[in-house]
């Protein structure tokens, strides 16, 4: 069986790294781009950053920037409209994962009409067309969505997100700048971070996993302990590492998928609006407990990477390391324990468990999962 890697075909990282967009799109030869962004970022700014080079270049462009945290279907009809009114050609998209994701997903439906209900866009959907050229600008340090065929939108109407899985829709430039990062508050920059974590270790246990996408995530696991306290204090050296470790992660969970915490973090946010990264951090130890007896000595490499001396333990004990090493860095950073200090209602988890058993990320966790055992993950966590 051949192994699959699918990434940008450019990428750009450092402070000031944004300077860069303007050159691409000159070389490129795009008119008029679409930028995609969200309200907040706007109201603060930080869109800002990027709209003032295309003014002083003399760029045509329009905003977009209805954008939730939980990107839905109408956000990505009503983006797909603005695109065609606008005439544009490419994108520009600033935001964390739900401006690129409503991004991605506007980039596919306008390069493939068929697909303009949007729902059919589930799973891995047979796109003819590659994405309007998207260009991508990450201002949170977690999702890697500038990196990743994945984009995730919600159905309001049947409180679930569904994940798309589609190599047509991977940005061709990432402009990875911790400047544009560098305004996230503290609580944002700890569940972003942690779902960077998330990203790295479940891509690192997946049953896909194979050596090239193993030693991403190791790294990635290694500059995320190292840098995500730091990064929470505003540090600039934390900031950028930061940056670096969730793109390296995202190169990683790309090309081999996830597991049961995504699976179990997605009803989350569709019932509760829960922010992902938050839902990520919550559930990590405890799926890690779950899947412990299936991964081998992996978590020896993961405990190790995270700063743990794992010499001289035994299995139980260097699995047992790993996942204190998550809770630590978690409490560290300020991420509750419990789901319901996070809004989780108890009747609710039965069909937080049938949602999640039906997410297409849950198929790739290493130890096979039932309706009844996500449950119990539930209620260990609640």
């Amino acid at each position: 069986m051949a192994n699959r890697m699918v990434l940008n075909e450019t990428s750009y990282f450092g402070a000031g790294a944004i300077k860069e967009i303007v050159g691409e799109l000159d070389k490129r030869g795009f008119k008029k781009t679409l930028v995609v962004t969200d309200p907040d970022l706007v109201k603060f700014g930080v869109t800002k950053k990027v709209t003032d080079l295309l003014d002083a270049a003399g760029k045509a462009y329009e905003v977009y920037s209805e954008v939730k945290a939980n990107p839905t279907i109408a956000n990505v009809n009503k983006g797909v409209a603005t695109f065609k009114a606008a005439g544009a050609d490419s994108i520009v998209a600033v935001g964390g994962g739900s401006a690129m994701d409503t991004a991605k997903a506007i980039g596919i439906i306008s390069a493939n009409p068929d697909f303009a209900d949007v729902v059919s866009l589930e799973g891995v959907a047979d796109t003819k067309n590659p994405s309007v050229p998207i260009i991508a600008v990450p201002t949170t340090a977690g999702t890697a969505a500038e990196v990743t065929i994945n984009y995730v939108i919600t159905d309001e109407e049947k409180k679930r997100k569904f994940v798309c899985v589609d190599p047509h829709d991977i940005p061709v430039v990432a402009v990875v700048d911790s400047d544009m990062m560098s305004s996230m508050p503290k609580g944002l920059t700890a569940s972003t971070g942690m779902d960077a974590l998330t990203h790295a270790i479940e891509g690192y246990t997946t049953l896909a996993a194979w050596e090239l996408t193993d030693a991403l995530h190791l790294k990635a696991i290694e500059i995320i302990g190292r840098s995500l306290r730091a990064a929470c204090d505003n540090d600039p050296k934390g900031r950028e590492d930061m940056a670096l470790g969730q793109y390296v992660a995202g190169m990683g969970f790309s090309n081999v998928g996830l597991g049961v915490v995504h699976g179990m973090a997605h009803p989350l946010g569709a019932f509760y609006d829960t922010p992902h990264g938050i839902a990520n951090a919550v559930l990590l130890p405890y799926v890690m407990e779950y899947n412990a007896e299936c991964t081998g000595d992996k978590f020896k490499h993961i405990a190790e990477a995270m700063g743990v001396d794992t010499a001289g333990m035994s299995q139980e004990e260097y699995r047992a390391a790993a996942v204190n090493a998550v809770k630590r860095l978690s409490k560290d950073v300020g991420i509750p324990e419990k789901l319901h200090e996070i809004g989780v209602k108890e009747e609710d988890l039965p069909a937080l468990a049938e949602a999640a058993m039906a997410d297409v990320c849950t198929g790739g966790n290493p130890r096979p999962c039932t309706v009844e055992s996500i449950l119990e993950i539930y209620k260990k966590a609640f």
